[in-house]
């Protein structure tokens, strides 16, 4: 089975049922000998009605009490030995589909690793949390077929073989009448997969409202807004809930149609072969035997219809997780060299121009607009943004993550202590934390563990986090849930914030990193971010005066245009709509 830090492999993402057929090529000689076993524990399940046909007619109906021990003995023989063949098949399909499972699994964190911040940008939260929590399950117990499927169509063949010595006809029957069972139920498997594709991409979308409800739920009951979002939740419930009916209906059918079928068929075939008996063509051992090679079938065509259902969610899932590994991350094309001194950045799709060295703020009506702007000077999104005169696009992508950072007021927190949560010391610089952020590393960053320490206690004063740390009972080595649900949404923001200016980078691009604070607080934060990023580039997106009477110059967007700049002061005095922007925010942090 993988290895947690085995190479996965390269995928092959040209479609669904190939995705399927290379999880098969990663474990060759596990998916041949599932098949073996398979294949040998089916024969030998109907091998069970020929030793006992030969015990009723050598045995029992001669009175041959020798003969009767002798295939007894056999009948026991090969039922202990399937019994262990039983186990070995469960045992080796299992690590099959534990392979499939877990390869998957590091294919697809390793994709999202690779989109990196431009994965949410192609696919929504909730499409890649059903990837990760039902279509990978879904995709690894489709290869069930290799085991249990390859030796259902090997136990057909032998039975067929085993049928034509006792009588032709009934050969012929069951020769042709297994094929129609299962092109009975194939029509039924297609249907399935087209209901199966539009549940699961109903459930993708509902996941994604399900995040987006929960993390935004305060805003949502502050705004008045929980009570239309959570009716739009419910009619994508129903939706989904109704959906579900659907694929449980054509579900049903084929679960209905894999046994009722084989188990009416064994009835017609008994009832012919019985007759042969009546009429003494063929011995009542042979009956017997008849009788029990069509119920041994029932189990192979049963597996090919569980099989094909299988193959079937198989093929959709994976069709979601190829649609997945084909997503590209922003392509890297830039290979000129960073400015080598502090330079403007500017966006001529706004009109925002940031001189280095300043504390800027972008202020808009439409939130939204402003944290475009920062999106395009981070290069994250295509645009004509430039640094130092050169476009973004044109200089080398990882000199740009080196020295500028943005930093998303929403960004990941991951499990951990509280100090790996922030950034902990892994040498020289390496101290700043890998994914959370939008940006790397920074040739600032602390040199060894005294200046990291140093560093760290900065960072925390300048977020104003430090009450945090004296708060938890074992200060930075108090261990943290995910994404900080332990705290409270203001001090993950400084959290959030305090991992930010830890990293030093030379710019700093902030969305709203005051914006669930209270005033007091607030107040603090702006304070200490100028003195601290005193001679840095410094954006922060907000419409709070508490933090736009600490900026050099502020921006005022209109319809995601520049309308105004100046300070802060100036544009109240001169811009009414900057004005009443802010004065609006003045009249709620009163409230």
């Amino acid at each position: 089975m993988i290895d947690a830090y085995e190479d996965p492999g390269t995928p092959d993402h040209r479609g669904g049922a190939r995705y399927l057929w290379w999880l098969v090529t990663r474990q060759p000689w596990r998916c041949a000998a599932g098949a073996m076993f398979g294949s040998v524990w089916m024969v030998l399940l109907a091998a069970t009605p020929y030793l006992m046909s030969r015990a009723i007619d050598d045995g029992l109906e001669p009175g041959d009490m020798g003969a009767l021990a002798f295939w007894s003995g056999a009948l026991f023989t090969v039922g202990a030995f399937n019994a262990w063949l039983s186990i070995m098949r469960h045992r080796t399909m299992t690590r099959v589909r534990m392979d499939a499972n877990f390869r998957t699994v590091k294919v697809v964190v390793g994709q999202a690793v690779r989109l990196g911040a431009s994965l949410l940008r192609q696919m929504g939260a909730g499409e890649v949390v059903t990837i990760g929590v039902g279509d990978v399950q879904t995709i690894s117990q489709s290869l069930t077929v290799v085991g249990p499927g390859v030796g259902a169509v090997v136990a057909y063949l032998v039975v067929a073989v085993l049928l034509v010595s006792v009588s032709p006809l009934i050969a012929l029957v069951v020769l042709l009448g297994i094929p129609v069972i299962v092109l009975l139920v194939g029509p039924l498997l297609g249907r399935l997969q087209g209901s199966e594709t539009e549940y699961r991409e109903r459930q993708g979308v509902l996941t994604a409202r399900i995040g987006d409800l929960a993390g935004g739920l305060r805003v949502l009951a502050g705004l008045g807004g929980k009570a239309l979002v959570a009716d739009a939740f419910r009619r994508d419930s129903q939706r989904l809930r109704e959906q579900g009916y659907r694929v449980g209906a054509v579900t049903s059918w084929v679960q209905a149609l894999g046994i009722g079928l084989p188990t009416l068929f064994l009835a017609v075939v008994t009832w012919l072969a019985a007759r042969l008996a009546a009429q003494g063509d063929i011995t009542v051992g042979q009956l017997v035997s008849v009788y029990g090679y069509v119920a041994v079938l029932v189990g192979p065509v049963s597996f090919w219809v569980e099989c094909g259902y299988q193959i079937s969610r198989g093929l959709v899932c994976a069709r979601r997780v190829v649609r997945f590994l084909r997503l590209e991350p922003m392509p890297d094309t830039g290979s000129l060299d960073a400015p080598s001194e502090p330079s403007a950045l500017y966006d001529p799709e706004s009109g925002v121009r940031v001189l280095p060295g300043r504390l800027t703020a972008l202020v808009a009506e439409h939130p939204a607009d402003a944290v475009a702007v920062v999106d395009r000077l981070g290069r994250y999104t295509p645009s004509d943004a430039t640094w130092g005169g050169s476009r973004l696009e044109d200089i080398a992508l990882d000199q740009i993550r080196e020295r500028i950072l943005v930093a998303d007021h929403e960004s990941d927190l991951f499990a951990g202590t509280l100090q790996d949560m922030i950034g902990p010391f892994r040498g020289a610089g390496l101290c700043q934390s890998a994914a959370p952020t939008r940006g790397a590393t920074s040739h600032n960053a602390p040199a060894d563990a005294t200046q990291h320490n140093t560093a760290l206690q900065k960072a925390l004063h300048t977020a104003a986090a430090e009450d945090i740390v004296q708060a938890l009972p074992d200060g930075l080595n108090t261990p943290m849930a995910a994404q900080a649900r332990n705290l409270s949404g203001g001090q993950r923001q400084r959290i959030r914030l305090a991992r930010a200016l830890l990293t030093a980078p030379e710019i700093l691009l902030t969305v709203e990193p005051t914006s669930a604070l209270d005033a007091h607080t607030e107040a603090t934060v702006a304070d200490r971010l100028r003195e601290a990023r005193h001679g840095r580039t410094t954006v922060v997106t907000t419409t709070s005066p508490l933090v736009l009477d600490r900026t050099d110059t502020v921006h005022y967007l209109v319809d995601g245009k520049v309308a105004a700049s100046g300070s802060h002061h100036e544009l109240l005095d001169t811009t009414p709509g900057y004005r009443a922007l802010v004065a609006r925010d003045t009249e709620e942090a009163v409230r």
